[in-house]
């Protein structure tokens, strides 16, 4: 469906929101982002079923993973239950211990600060970027050459005395964060660079996949997500030794063994059932028509909100230069003078029956994250009073 004429501008910001939304979309309810199963589902599925390998061994986990890795570059993807299992496990591997401090985004989903949290450690929120919504590298290295002091390990918090073991950039609905940047800090300050991507299947930093830069980097194939194995998630590494200390962690620590449950170490139940990669490996195959049609949905985007973009009311959120974005989620920021109107943009979009969402609340605003340590996140603050999520299926168009 080819956009519409725009709405006159004496409407009000909401009335021509709701406008633009509809000249891309057509009528009836949208949620923000609801899977596609139009290739090999059922077959796999079915498949899986018959063979009795419902759970987590099965030739259709070798294969999710085998697939995985040929497609992000990684040398190694071991399938996990989820992405929050994926990043606990990628931390613990990093050398993350109880005590230690890990760098991450205020500006994120929640499982970004579970993850450290699982291990006994303590997040330690930092402020993004104004365009990528990821992690900003001049604000972070601003703030560790304020609060980080060299120790015999590393660098040390000196305000709590904690250590500064490791950063986690994530990739905000898809859209990589300056890597190359971040990099840098993490050689500087001694810290390992692990990657959560769960959002950024798909998504490139100059030709490289997202997810494969730090020691270990990690996936989410939840529902919402650009693919769904109904609940899951992957670690990707190209150290094979990690890979295989991932694997054996994951598969509950238990050594191979005809028959003997030996466990040689705490593990985790958290491998991906065959049942789950059965449908991973369906949706696999359609990851490339799913990004076409995404970016498609962002062009229409584009031209739809393009009076309230020039009129500078909202920016419609875009892949950094150099970068190849899946657009998972596709999204516009209220100008600042504008914020004030998010409450009833969300209130009519909805009403509309056009799912629209704010970002989440900020980590270190939340209950159990409020005494934690934190740079100074204004450009955070103000991004989560005025970002604004759309509908975002790969089915729309």
């Amino acid at each position: 469906m080819q956009p519409s004429n725009p709405p006159p501008p004496t409407s009000s910001i909401d009335q021509r929101i709701v406008a633009s939304l509809r000249s891309v979309l057509s009528e009836g309810i949208h949620s923000l982002h609801e899977p596609c199963f139009h290739g090999n589902e059922q077959t796999y599925v079915q498949d899986c079923i018959l063979s009795t390998f419902v759970s987590s061994v099965g030739a259709y986990v070798d294969r999710f993973e085998q697939e995985l890795s040929t497609y992000t570059g990684a040398k190694r993807a071991i399938a996990t239950v989820n992405g929050t299992a994926a990043l606990q496990v990628a931390l613990k591997l990093a050398g993350v211990q109880a005590g230690d401090e890990v760098l991450v985004p205020t500006l994120t989903f929640i499982a970004t600060a579970n993850a450290v949290n699982y291990l006994g450690a303590t997040p330690h929120f930092v402020d993004s970027e104004a365009q990528t919504l990821g992690l900003d590298p001049a604000a972070l290295r601003a703030w560790l050459e304020h609060i980080a002091e060299a120790s015999g390990d590393g660098f040390r918090n000196r305000v709590t005395g904690s250590r500064l073991r490791a950063i986690v950039p994530m990739h905000v609905f898809g859209n990589p964060c300056d890597l190359d940047g971040l990099q840098a800090i993490a050689r500087d300050y001694r810290l390992v660079l692990v990657e959560d991507a769960a959002e950024s299947l798909g998504s490139f930093y100059h030709d490289c996949h997202t997810g494969t830069f730090g020691k270990l980097g990690t996936l989410s194939f939840n529902g919402n997500k650009i693919i769904t194995t109904g609940g899951g998630g992957a670690i990707l590494t190209n150290d094979d030794d990690l890979a295989d200390q991932a694997k054996h962690l994951t598969t509950t620590a238990k050594r191979p063994h005809r028959w003997e449950y030996l466990h040689d170490d705490i593990g985790y139940n958290y491998r991906m059932p065959n049942l789950n990669a059965a449908l991973g490996c369906a949706q696999l195959e359609q990851l490339p028509m799913f990004l076409d049609s995404k970016r498609r949905l962002t062009d229409r985007y584009q031209e739809a909100f393009g009076k309230l973009i020039e009129s500078g009311t909202v920016r419609l959120l875009r892949e950094p230069t150099g970068c190849f974005s899946n657009y998972w989620l596709q999204a516009i920021i209220l100008e600042e003078r504008h914020e004030h109107k998010l409450e009833s943009i969300l209130i009519s979009t909805n009403d509309a029956g056009l799912m629209t969402r704010p970002s989440w609340s900020l980590m270190h605003q939340l209950p159990p994250y409020q005494g934690c340590p934190h740079a100074p996140l204004p450009v955070a603050e103000s991004l989560a009073r005025r970002i604004i999520n759309l509908p975002s299926s790969a089915g729309l168009v």
